[in-house]
């Protein structure tokens, strides 16, 4: 499943903690993410995801959201990925919890 590929990936290459979800307990930084779709063409299969990254202030936040995209664009190095493209990453700040956030999309082929 590409979705605990992309978390084992990400946890084993950031230092803070990476989620499916939004956790109930929130340490200061940490990262969530979440598959929007996905397509199959030819047996090769693509998702798209949405990677979050919060942190306890804005340039803490982007900054998160750098080391994601690095972490992100290494993938291409495993045998099972065979594209990795950032689609668009931007500020995302959670208004209504009133925590800071960068989203980074990307879509990752895979077989």
């Amino acid at each position: 499943m590409i979705e605990e590929v992309i978390l084992n990936h990400l946890s084993a290459a950031l230092d803070v903690p990476v989620y499916m979800e939004m956790p109930e307990d929130c340490d200061d930084s940490f990262v969530v993410i979440e598959k929007t779709g996905s397509t199959s063409v030819n047996r090769i299969t693509s998702a798209t995801f949405a990677i979050q990254s919060y942190g306890p202030t804005l340039y803490e936040a982007a900054t998160l959201n750098e080391s994601v995209k690095t972490a992100m664009e290494a993938m291409i190095e495993r045998n099972d990925i065979s594209r990795v493209g950032l689609n668009s990453d931007y500020n995302y700040t959670d208004t209504a919890m009133k925590q800071y956030r960068y989203q980074a999309v990307f879509v990752v082929v895979y077989y």
